[in-house]
């Protein structure tokens, strides 16, 4: 899969990236724990989802997508920190 960045630029699809971004969105949550397994559960939900709607996505997208997984999955306050982090 294939990302439109903010700047223009086209890259791949890292997994890793987004799993950085959730471990630090929660690292400052203390009523919410996510362990990097958890983390990497998530980027592979928001991979799969991604990828039924478009071969290239933005970074908006991948943004709002892991936003409305953790949102889903119970963990609100690092929704919220990941947005604002990633914003």
């Amino acid at each position: 899969m294939k990302i439109t960045k903010k700047n223009g630029n086209i890259t791949v699809y890292d997994d890793q990236k987004v799993v950085r971004s959730i471990l630090k969105a929660n690292a400052g949550v203390r009523e919410e724990t996510i362990s990097e397994k958890v983390a990497a559960a998530i980027a592979d939900d928001v991979f799969s989802e991604l990828t039924e709607s478009s071969e290239i996505i933005t970074t908006k997208e991948i943004r709002e997508c892991v936003y409305r997984t953790l949102q889903d999955r119970g963990y609100p306050e690092t929704a919220k920190r990941y947005y604002e982090y990633k914003g």
